[in-house]
């Protein structure tokens, strides 16, 4: 596999030549300066490519080209929004640049309540608590029919967790949720998220995903005739939040939208962080099913809590995910793409939402993205890699 990294860009703390150090490769990067919606242009790709090659490594993924609220909706100037994405494919693949990451979360990208969980060992996770979110939503959101949706028990124990916290605990917890977490694609005020919620009435999960479908028919056609593999990320948490629908979730949205446009441009993204937070997706499974189309691999591994909506940032062969099969498809799938002559063969992978430990504690990171802990996913997960080539 690729052993890729990501980076923010000029502002990551962790910088390229850190990166090369833990033993990456490839850097899996976006143009973050740019508003969603915007052509990503050819001397701007450039730029950021330069900038990466001097480091002594390569470009090799986006991860994200975002997909505007306006396609997500049909509503506003979406046509305009979809030819620009159009476009930026056509100047990334001209660029040599093949794999673009990409979501269809609305709203809120990737989604946490607490940046810096205490761990046993010292070591700070994130974490989604299902209850301080729904405190969020019922009790300083105030989200019209949150109360129904969240249940009388739910309810219940929300209120007696905003009880237990003090003005700056709200405060964090709302900025957590709304203000956007490293390479997310928006981020709000209270009064914008209410906003943006609106945007979305009328819009249920069938609505959804009839514009997911006719975006990915329009964007893989522009991606095959620019070179380039598209590859969706699940939805983390992979369930509907704040009334909204989530339509990426199990294997059965997976094979639904790879069947949506039947062609290498529409591909998986395969998180196994994300898909590991649901106890019914079986992961080496997902990887056996969908392994010509899968492009991009993150992994990493999530742990289920007592309540079954919460989970943590586990350490990266830890967790709920059993990482050496999920590992094996995969080493399984590149050699069956070596041997049919794929271009293709070696799959980038990259560690994601490493732990806060050693020297990062106290250190400026951007949340998930520390140096040390992403380090040691990495080295952990060359291992198996390693012994998974040679026995298997």
């Amino acid at each position: 596999m690729k052993e890729s990294w990501r980076w923010f860009g000029p502002d990551d703390p962790v910088p390229l030549a850190h990166a090369r150090q833990a033993g990456a490769s490839e850097i899996v990067t976006a143009l973050h300066h740019i508003p969603n919606g915007e052509v990503w242009p050819a001397d701007e790709i450039a730029r950021r490519q330069a900038e990466v090659a001097a480091a002594g490594l390569t470009w090799s993924v986006v991860e994200s080209l975002p997909v505007s609220e306006a396609i997500k909706t049909r509503s506003g100037d979406w046509r305009r929004d979809l030819d620009a994405y159009c476009r930026s494919l056509h100047h990334l693949g001209a660029a040599g640049i093949r794999v673009v990451c990409y979501n269809f979360m609305p709203v809120i990208d990737w989604t946490r309540t607490d940046l810096a969980w205490p761990l046993p060992d010292g070591a700070l996770a994130l974490r989604f608590d299902a209850t301080a979110f729904a405190a969020f939503d019922l009790f300083i959101l105030k989200r019209d029919g949150a109360e129904a949706e969240w249940g009388v028990e739910r309810c219940r124990q929300a209120r007696t967790a905003l009880c237990g916290m003090d003005e700056a605990a709200r405060e964090r917890l709302t900025r957590t949720i709304i203000a956007g977490l490293p390479g997310a694609e928006e981020s709000y005020t209270l009064d914008q998220f209410r906003e943006a919620l609106a945007r979305y009435r009328g819009i249920d999960a069938a609505a959804l995903r009839q514009n997911l479908g006719e975006f990915i028919a329009a964007a893989a056609a522009a991606a095959a005739a620019a070179g380039v593999r598209l590859c969706i990320h699940p939805d983390d948490p992979p369930r509907p939040l704040l009334g909204l629908p989530r339509v990426l979730c199990t294997a059965a949205d997976a094979r639904w939208l790879l069947a949506e446009a039947d062609t290498p441009a529409n591909g998986l993204t395969f998180c196994a962080g994300s898909y590991g937070v649901r106890a019914d997706n079986d992961l080496p499974a997902m990887v056996r099913e969908f392994a010509d189309r899968i492009h991009f691999v993150h992994l990493r591994s999530t742990r289920r809590e007592a309540d079954p909506e919460s989970f943590h940032e586990a350490a990266h062969l830890d967790g709920d995910v059993d990482m050496v099969p999920v590992i094996r498809e995969l080493v399984f799938e590149e050699r069956r793409r070596a041997a049919a002559g794929r271009i293709d063969a070696a799959l980038p992978m990259r560690p994601d939402h490493g732990h806060q430990l050693l020297d990062d504690l106290g250190r400026r990171t951007n949340p998930g993205y520390p140096a040390i802990g992403r380090l040691r996913g990495l080295a952990e997960l060359r291992g198996v890699i390693r012994a998974v080539e040679t026995l298997c």
